[in-house]
């Protein structure tokens, strides 16, 4: 049920304290214009502690500091009177005895009178006296079709155009930002070059990153990545290719749902991270990246106020991607852990919003022990897909050298012997191949010239790769994949060499 359609309901059912937590009086102060108009024509009244009631010549400034005599105007108005309060900023004054007395009266009063007071607040903060006589009404964001209309209007004020697909994708940019935020960054790419362009998605995703600014629990992390620097990984990103346009509204209208999201499971350094990245700038949508470890409080209940914070933030951002990392050293041996269940408490509240959740917030989790998990992560219904990224094979190798050096010298990448490399650097996973091209570049600087392809050889000669010291554990991530218990990320991902050799 919509905001608007919840609204008329309650004013038809007589509802008498209505509390609506938003940051957008403007915007929903307009929409219970517009509805008490609906039913009757009624007036409203609106009321902040600056300035008193306005709007009505009769009562300018009526009540002003005195938010007792706010609610005592109520009753001024004869019984039979239909009328609308709205009181701005109230939740600030509900802890006073008399004001809390006042609207548990009215709670009775009113419900044999057409007349509702409603509550605008930025946040929810109810004491426990009030909770049974307040209603408490969400007033969401935007909608994407509210957002696009607003866009539309500005492009038409500008005289110019924009493509559809650029015009869907500046609306999904949009989308978990209030109207004045929209309208003030969009304003904003206006007057820089006369007109909007594609590039001013970016922009808006710098006005999300001042929202994250606010909290302690995200990050908003900058997402330069391109699907095109993950070497290998093909089955991986074919996946996420092929999901490209799932956020669109051409999409809900074909009737898929939004994508729920991914979990990498996989060893160190083998390029879960940068996919998630890749993703968010392949997708143009914010990459929130939550350290799980922020969550957790002190206080009593603290924990867990901040994991619906967290969530809560999420979805106001949405669509959006929330990358968490190494999510199985936050919640390992969650019954064993000695905090009064508080971990089981967050780790339950977080799985619920994973298999429940229907905000467009693609969760992108990565694993490195699997085994230290509970089953109930993997169940189906969390994630979309369940991915394993091994190490890389010899072509794999060959495609993360190309990439690694076109970026570091792209103009002799002809000198360097890329298949001698990718064929000599066995059980070396992308983090550890980068590692080598930075210490051949040590060589290479130190004896003041360019770096080549026996530096590169020598420096790779040594390190010695993850496979080789944990050989048990990658050994066991290999073997859990190979029981079919999660897709491969690349086409050909074969076990590593040593590994082979020890299981013949």
């Amino acid at each position: 049920m919509s905001f608007r359609d919840e609204f008329k309901l309650l004013l038809r059912a007589r509802y008498p304290l209505i509390y609506i937590p938003t940051y957008e009086e403007e915007r929903v102060e307009a929409a219970i214009r517009e509805e008490a108009a609906n039913q009757g024509n009624r007036p409203v009244y609106t009321w902040d502690f600056v300035d008193g009631y306005q709007g009505n010549p009769n009562d300018a400034g009526f009540g002003r500091r005195n938010p007792l005599q706010a609610l005592e105007f109520v009753e001024k108005l004869p019984a039979t009177a239909p009328a609308v309060f709205i009181l701005r900023d109230y939740h600030r004054f509900l802890e006073d005895v008399a004001i809390a007395r006042k609207l548990r009266n009215f709670a009775r009063l009113l419900k044999s009178q057409p007349k509702n007071i409603v509550l605008l607040s930025p946040r929810v903060a109810i004491p426990d006296d009030l909770s049974e006589v307040l209603t408490v009404l969400e007033f969401p964001l935007p909608a994407a079709t509210e957002i696009k209309a607003e866009v539309e209007r500005l492009i038409a004020a500008t005289g110019h155009s924009l493509p559809g697909r650029v015009l869907d994708d500046l609306v999904r940019s949009c989308q978990g930002l209030s109207m004045e935020r929209i309208r003030r960054v969009l304003s904003r790419a206006i007057a820089t070059h006369g007109e909007l362009q594609p590039e001013d998605v970016d922009l808006v995703l710098e006005e999300k990153r001042q929202t994250i600014r606010q909290t302690q629990i995200l990050d908003f992390y900058p997402a330069t990545e391109q699907i095109s620097d993950i070497g290998g990984l093909d089955n991986l990103k074919d996946w996420l290719l092929r999901r490209g346009g799932a956020f669109t509204e051409k999409a809900r209208q074909y009737g898929l749902p939004h994508p729920r999201g991914l979990m990498l499971v996989g060893i160190q350094g083998t390029g879960k991270s940068l996919t998630a990245k890749a993703i968010a700038h392949h997708w143009h949508l914010p990459l929130l990246r939550l350290d799980v470890g922020r969550l957790f409080g002190g206080l009593v209940g603290e924990s867990e106020s901040r994991t619906r914070q967290m969530i809560q933030v999420a979805e106001a951002l949405a669509p959006c991607i929330l990358w968490i990392d190494e999510i199985d050293k936050a919640f390992s041996g969650l019954g064993s852990k000695g905090d009064a269940g508080t971990t089981s408490r967050v780790f339950g509240t977080f799985i619920t919003w994973l298999a429940e959740k229907t905000s467009p917030v693609f969760v992108v989790s990565t694993a490195n022990d699997i085994q230290a998990l509970p089953p109930e992560m993997l169940r189906k219904g969390r994630f979309d897909e369940i991915f394993f990224v091994g190490l890389p094979s010899q072509e794999e190798r060959k495609a993360i050298f190309t990439v690694h050096l076109s970026r570091l010298r792209a103009h002799n990448l002809k000198n360097y012997d890329i298949d001698r490399l990718a064929y000599e650097t066995p059980d070396f996973s992308g983090a550890e191949i980068e590692q080598t091209l930075i210490e051949a570049m040590h060589i290479g600087f130190s004896q003041n010239r360019d770096f080549n392809t026996d530096d590169i050889l020598e420096s790779a000669s040594q390190i010695i790769p993850l496979a080789r010291t944990a050989v048990e554990q990658i050994q066991q991530l290999q073997e859990w994949a190979a029981a079919g218990r999660a897709r491969l990320a690349s086409k050909h991902n074969p076990l590593s060499d040593r590994i082979q050799r020890q299981l013949q």
